[in-house]
């Protein structure tokens, strides 16, 4: 998406897997820098603290800052197994899970 007078610059969306086999999924301008961070757990606060070691899982490239906040927000609503497809882009997988189960979904409605 183009947005006028916006700068662009490249952000990054990061899943970490974590030591408890746990995802940690974020945002930044500096994947190498924050992902030092981690590992050497320079921030006690941050989820991954006591979850060392860790490795870096997946990341995308995104240049605009608000598109970029929405896609971490959107990944962190994803199921573990969404996410996990995701990062074996298994977009098939991916795209069955994403699709809507529930039996009152309007795919049904024949079924009634």
């Amino acid at each position: 998406m183009i947005y006028q007078d916006q700068p662009q610059e490249l952000l990054y969306i990061y899943i970490i897997r974590c030591k408890d086999d746990s995802y940690y999924t974020g945002l930044t301008n500096d994947l190498v820098r924050r992902f030092e961070e981690h590992c050497k757990g320079e921030y006690p606060d941050c989820y991954t603290f006591k979850r060392r070691p860790l490795e870096l899982a997946y990341y995308e490239t995104i240049p605009f800052l608000q598109d970029a906040i929405d896609r971490e927000k959107q990944l962190k609503g994803w199921s573990r197994a969404k996410k996990e497809a995701l990062m074996k882009q298994d977009y098939h997988k991916l795209q069955l899970l994403a699709q809507c189960n529930n039996l009152s979904h309007h795919k049904y409605k024949d079924l009634k």
